[in-house]
């Protein structure tokens, strides 16, 4: 599917995911028009008048993808609702990007992923870390063979917030699309699975720590890729004291980052794409690349989420790959389901 004009978009959900990931970067190309915001809560409808007054702003009561006129459609809801709104937009004639994870199995994925080839519609997920200042800095020195054979892979998503902030999030069983393992996993293993390619085998562990958690808020993931290269995941709402956010070792060197990727923050303090400063990582963020003792800091390739955005347009307006194959997040998917297999409790369904 081609179009020739302005995307005509609506953009389902205004909590995190659809004011800070999405809104901004459809007001910040020229190639989209956000023409409806679709919210049911009155404070997240005030929010989205005021980020974007072109647009209609309106219930999911009052709105249905048939009969629109939009070409798109933004799935940025909880994940429970991810299938069903992206199958009603694809049966409806629309493009349809979903937010992660994909969907809450891996069969429900395959299912969008065969009906949208049935339409001959676009249908791609937001896998937008892949587009992170340290993966970038990472895939560009694997490219240049900087760190000679790589064995062993770290990556932590890991934050300090021993009170939730997310009501739903922690309410969520693990079927449901709660628990970190679906939230922050499916961030880690996709860059992990781009990296190395597919598993061989997978261990996982996952727990509540937090009291109202429902399903799980510290998890861990360990996949031995065909490759052999090893990755180590880490990700948790629970940690007083941060681990490196990627630390990859290799035969002739390795590269340690610290501080992850910059651009949620700029987001959340009203820096937007477009702007001098944004995705850029200060020095004092930089990683290290080498044996210790003989450290060389690495300048952070320049973070860049509007990147998926730029792609999506030219798929759908000159007929380009998607940006992200949505078959990449059923892949995810399928190591979660592996993962929580493997668990009992509540982190397990």
């Amino acid at each position: 599917m081609a179009m020739t004009a302005k995307i005509r978009t609506a953009l389902l959900g205004f909590g995190l995911a659809g004011s800070t990931f999405h809104g901004p970067f459809l007001d910040a190309l020229d190639d989209f028009a956000l023409e409806v915001v679709v919210t049911g809560d009155p404070a997240r409808q005030a929010a989205a008048r005021a980020a974007h007054p072109q647009a209609r702003v309106v219930d999911r009561r009052e709105w249905s993808p048939a009969g629109s006129g939009v070409d798109l459609v933004v799935v940025a809801t909880p994940p429970a609702s991810h299938a069903p709104l992206a199958r009603e937009a694809l049966e409806a004639g629309c493009a349809v990007v979903v937010d992660k994870p994909f969907t809450l199995t891996s069969g429900e994925g395959e299912e969008l992923i065969a009906l949208a080839q049935r339409r001959g519609l676009v249908l791609t997920t937001y896998q937008n870390r892949r587009w992170d200042g340290e993966y970038l800095t990472l895939r560009r020195l694997l490219a240049e063979g900087a760190l000679g054979e790589v064995r062993r892979f770290e990556s932590r998503l890991e934050r300090w917030q021993p009170a939730v902030t997310k009501e739903w999030k922690a309410k969520a069983a693990a079927a449901d699309g709660g628990g970190i393992l679906n939230d922050l996993g499916s961030h880690l293993i996709d860059q992990a699975l781009q990296l190395f390619g597919p598993p061989v085998r997978v261990y996982g562990e996952a727990a509540a720590r937090r009291p109202v958690e429902r399903a799980d808020d510290d998890a861990f993931v360990a996949l031995e890729h065909a490759g052999g290269v090893v990755s180590h995941l880490w990700m948790n709402l629970n940690v007083a004291q941060r681990g490196p956010r990627m630390r990859v070792l290799g035969s002739e060197a390795a590269f340690t980052k610290q501080a992850m990727d910059q651009q949620e923050v700029q987001l959340a303090a009203g820096i937007r794409p477009g702007d001098p400063g944004y995705g850029v990582d200060p020095k004092e963020n930089w990683g290290v690349l080498g044996r210790d003792g003989a450290l060389v800091p690495v300048p952070t390739e320049r973070g860049n989420f509007t990147a998926f955005y730029e792609g999506l347009a030219q798929a759908l307006l000159r007929g380009g790959p998607v940006p992200v194959d949505p078959a990449g997040s059923v892949a995810v998917l399928r190591v979660i389901e592996q993962v929580r297999g493997q668990l009992s409790g509540p982190a397990a369904k």
